[in-house]
């Protein structure tokens, strides 16, 4: 099983990976590519929201694209996973270039800033809700191979995932920087509270945020895909 953690922070979005040691060599390198490109469409789901809403940034940079060599960074995307990987550490860390926007370009201010932040949660929720109607096609009109369930298993699991650690409410996750943008100004002293002590509570959830999101996730992946886990 795979934990995913995507973070939107300069300079770079960090990603971390848990594996059970009971998945092998090749099934983790597949995972780790469908995460990879799951973090680039996410990524550039956060550069076409910022576009829609006045920021060409990500567009002039030209970071609007699916090519990853836009989006990852050699040594934190490349080398560092994969030397983790095959000797079996048991967790992947690493990082990717963030796509880049200015909230001083935004159209609607607070409003689109929010609308920038949930982008990537809502693309990885729309590859997973596909994926999972692919299973359920499959299933229903009886082509469910076993190579077509697993694959589009592994690509629901981890969109359902990295769409809900994004969502949790720390900085800086895009669940976070969404309620810095809704939020009263009433509310924004204890956002700042939480930025303050983000690197630790971030490690913390690291740790020990997988046994409360595993049972919210698996019960995503089933209520897409109507398969358990």
């Amino acid at each position: 099983m795979v934990v995913i953690w995507s973070l939107q922070h300069p300079p770079a979005s960090l990603f971390f990976l848990v594996y059970c040691n009971s998945m092998d060599g090749p099934l983790s390198i597949f995972y780790f590519l469908v995460l990879i490109l799951s973090i680039i469409v996410h990524e550039v789901a956060h550069g076409l929201a910022a576009e829609r809403e006045g920021d060409p940034t990500a567009r002039l940079l030209g970071r609007i694209t699916l090519n990853p060599l836009k989006h990852i960074d050699w040594l934190g995307s490349i080398v560092l996973p994969l030397i983790l990987i095959l000797t079996k550490a048991g967790i992947v860390l690493g990082w990717a270039k963030p796509v880049p926007y200015d909230p001083d370009k935004l159209r609607r201010g607070n409003k689109s800033v929010a609308i920038v932040s949930i982008a990537g949660i809502v693309a990885n929720i729309a590859i997973a809700v596909f994926f999972g109607l692919v299973i359920r096609a499959a299933i229903a009109f009886g082509f469910a191979t076993g190579p077509i369930i697993e694959i589009s298993s592994i690509i629901v699991l981890i969109n359902s995932i990295l769409a809900l650690f994004n969502m949790t409410p720390l900085a800086p996750l895009d669940g976070f920087r969404f309620l810095q943008a809704v939020l009263p100004i009433s509310a924004q002293q204890t956002l700042r509270f939480i930025e303050e002590y983000s690197l630790w509570l971030l490690l913390a959830y690291i740790f020990f945020g997988w046994g409360i999101v595993a049972p919210i996730a698996f019960s995503f992946y089933t209520a897409l895909t109507g398969i358990g886990i």
